[in-house]
């Protein structure tokens, strides 16, 4: 079932969003309406034979205790979310000129670089699979978990959980932080929360994108030495910063580190603020990524895909907010893309010069950074798209190349 499932990106007024959830967002049963559908039926069973775990079981009859499991839950996720992604646009190359933006919160960006093809779906339940069985291991190491700071000042917030060594795994936007540490930290926490801030426990098995996966870090880089990829077919965006991430092997790199470090979500809404979305879109099971947009995207339109019955709203919703790809146009791989808002600088390199993989291509200056972006597969400069000064956007082109043969390359 190797299928694209989201690709496009335009910059005109109506900008769509589709995004996937994290572990935490499944409940008992999410799945069952869904398996009305002989399709859908039909991939998930697929799906659980990729995965080796019976996920249309985990999906309407396990309890919560069940699919809380680690190794459960994310396979389980990242499979729902990819066929939630198929059955709104049942032939993927509807999405090709729709989709603005691609993102997932932790191990939903599995599902999201899946969307863009960056990985197939195989490879995404095989990785997800691992991911989860790997963070299972690493949590039964040392009992931990992670708990739901909500409101409160943000620099007390963070000074509270220094002060009970606890690490701020995910930083979500809309006034939620979310502590990860031992149980007995934690619990520590709870005997002296933050001013003016509420605790919700979470259900998770673990202290995930935190220094106790380091194990499942190492798992994975492994795994990922097999794994081939492509550029994503539009922007996707990454959990660690935010920034628009063009060159597959980065994304899979990312994928991999992403377990032991915090998941920034609120940086990731930053990027699609900047990019002018106006419409969001969250995949099965749907809920919590469209709730903190509410808060933390004031004025965009948010759609959570819960059901199948809400399939021809959300079909809408789609044609409402979602635009042709100037990006499509173009095949990804002779593109070079500013990974974040800001203002271009060129490294004066002029049409005809030739580029190696890493080489640099410009600067791309923000108000909180400054980043060099760099030629990811090599080539010659065929055309420049901006010149010095001028305002990008993220995933905005900046130069075509004309890619190096492998004859080329080594100079046959």
């Amino acid at each position: 079932m190797s299928a694209t499932i989201w690709a496009g990106s335009h910059d005109a007024r109506e900008v769509l969003a589709i995004v996937a959830p994290g572990q935490g967002a499944q409940t008992p049963g999410f799945l069952a309406p869904w398996l009305d559908d002989p399709a859908f039926e039909a991939r998930i069973h697929w799906l659980s034979a990729v995965a080796g775990i019976d996920l249309a079981h985990y999906g309407t009859q396990a309890d919560a205790e069940t699919i809380r499991d680690t190794a459960v839950a994310q396979p389980l996720l990242v499979a729902a979310g990819m066929l939630g992604a198929l059955t709104l646009f049942p032939q993927p190359a509807d999405a090709f000129g729709r989709v603005g933006v691609a993102a997932g919160h932790s191990v939903g960006e599995i599902t999201a670089a899946a969307g863009v093809r960056v990985i197939t779906a195989e490879q995404a339940m095989v990785f997800a699979r691992e991911r989860g069985r790997a963070m299972a291991e690493a949590s039964a190491a040392t009992p931990s978990g992670m708990t739901a700071v909500l409101g409160g000042d943000r620099d007390d917030v963070l000074a509270a959980l220094e002060k009970h060594h606890l690490d701020p795994a995910h930083v979500n936007g809309g006034g939620q932080i979310v502590a990860a540490g031992t149980l007995d930290q934690l619990e520590a926490l709870a005997a002296e929360p933050p001013a003016g801030a509420r605790l919700r426990p979470l259900s998770v098995a673990g202290a995930f994108h935190t220094r106790h996966m380091a194990p499942a870090v190492d798992i994975l880089s492994r795994h990922a030495r097999a794994i081939s990829t492509h550029d994503p077919r539009t922007r996707l965006l990454s959990n660690r910063d935010g920034r628009v991430v063009h060159d597959g092997r980065e994304v899979l790199a990312r994928l991999v580190g992403q377990v032991a470090n915090p998941a920034r979500w609120d940086l990731c809404q930053q990027t699609m603020t900047d990019l002018g979305v106006t419409g969001l879109l969250e995949v099965p099971p749907a809920g919590t990524l469209t709730g903190l947009a509410k808060r933390a995207m004031p004025g965009v339109e948010t759609f959570a895909l819960k059901t199948p019955d809400q399939l021809d709203d959300a079909r809408a919703f789609v044609e409402t907010h979602g635009q042709a790809s100037h990006l499509n146009a173009h095949p990804t791989w002779r593109l070079v893309v500013a990974p974040m808002k800001g203002t271009f600088t060129g490294a004066g390199v002029g049409v005809g010069a030739r580029l190696g993989a890493g080489d640099l291509v410009g600067t791309v200056n923000s108000l909180r950074d400054s980043l060099d972006v760099t030629a990811a597969h090599g080539g010659t400069v065929i055309e420049w798209l901006v010149e010095d000064g001028d305002p990008v956007a993220p995933g905005q082109p900046l130069v075509r190349l004309h890619p190096e043969s492998h004859q080329e390359a080594v100079g046959a």
